[in-house]
């Protein structure tokens, strides 16, 4: 199949169109027919060689996966293939997926003009520090003036500055080598509970993932499986690793007797009180109701976070930037004054 590059909006809004044509009574095939209408025409063929691959026999999810579209939205389709609840898994999938997209292009937007003017600001204070300062402090020096606080400070960032690049330098080499030769070994399952651990990403990923299993496991029960079925269907995921080893061992456990609520708790990139929310849902016999009710709730408190970190990041960068660049025009203009002064 030829390779056609699809963005994250035109997977999203494909399968959105998808999933509300099915809910309309078309089949998968009449869907897919329609909603490709108003692409491309590389769009359109590849489209078509996988109307027909279906008709065949094959599987939609392997052939989202050969066309490289996300792998979240592969294991959506993946899911809804096997509880047959494709419409409804479309849309949710398609709209999560968006606003994962929507919220990382507004946290770009907002990092992008402020993390501009903070490099335009380093490169003047180089400027300053490299060219106008050792011009003044050998006119202070000829004159007997003493230099003021602020052309101290700033000549000892400048010194200092060299240092903090070369440490930062060797830390980033040293997580390069780390993560190529020892993290990418690891499973997935102690990879993702290290980056738990990261200050602010760390919950983020946690709230996705949550959401992401709560969501599927409401999927399946809500189709009639057994919770053992279930997790059978995660341990087939070939694309999630992650929660493929997930099904794995709450499968392995389960069979020997254990509990699925008391489980969970060993997973530090699913929330803690999913673990109550599966006890509660299993003695009320509500379990694949509670588990909605909760996905839609860590998909909420996931967009509050980003939120949270859009108001407070780019003020912080601004205030950086202005705290630098009154220092540069301190650290100019005092000279002057004394100067004026000494006259």
């Amino acid at each position: 199949m030829k390779k056609v590059k699809w963005t994250l909006k035109e997977q999203c809004d494909f399968l959105k169109k998808v999933g509300e044509l099915l809910s309309r009574g078309y089949s998968l095939s009449e869907a897919m027919a329609s909603s490709s209408l108003q692409l491309t025409l590389e769009k359109k063929l590849q489209l078509q060689e996988v109307i027909y691959q279906l008709k065949e026999g094959f599987h939609l999810h392997s052939a989202l996966g050969s066309m490289n579209f996300n792998s979240h939205l592969v294991g959506y389709v993946f899911f809804a293939e096997q509880h047959g609840g494709l419409q409804q898994a479309f849309i949710d999938g398609s709209e999560m997926m968006q606003k994962r997209g929507e919220d990382m292009r507004k946290l770009k937007k907002a990092l992008m003009y402020p993390c501009f003017l903070f490099i335009i600001t380093i490169l003047l204070f180089f400027l300053v520090d490299k060219i106008i300062l050792p011009r003044f402090t050998s006119l202070f020096q000829s004159m007997n003036v003493n230099e003021n606080t602020f052309m101290v400070l700033l000549q000892w960032i400048g010194s200092v500055a060299p240092l903090f690049l070369i440490v930062m330098f060797t830390l980033l080499l040293l997580c390069s080598l780390y993560y190529y030769f020892i993290f990418r070994r690891f499973s997935m399952i102690r990879q993702v509970s290290l980056v738990v651990r990261i200050p602010i990403i760390g919950k983020l990923v946690a709230l996705f993932y949550t959401h992401y299993f709560a969501i599927q496991l409401h999927y399946l029960l809500a189709g009639g499986m057994s919770i053992t079925t279930s997790l059978n269907l995660f341990a087939k995921d070939e694309k999630q690793p992650l929660m493929k080893e997930v099904g794995q061992y709450l499968r392995r456990k389960l069979e020997n007797g254990e509990q699925l609520d008391e489980l969970i708790q060993v997973f530090p990139f699913l929330e803690l009180d999913l673990r109550a929310v599966i006890r509660h849902g299993q003695q009320n016999g509500k379990l694949e109701e509670e588990l909605q009710f909760f996905s839609r709730y860590c998909l909420q408190l996931l967009e509050e976070k980003i939120d949270q970190i859009m108001k407070v990041t780019q003020p912080a960068i601004y205030l950086i930037v202005g705290c630098l660049i009154i220092s540069l025009y301190l650290a100019v203009m005092l000279p002057m004054f004394q100067l004026m002064e000494g006259v």
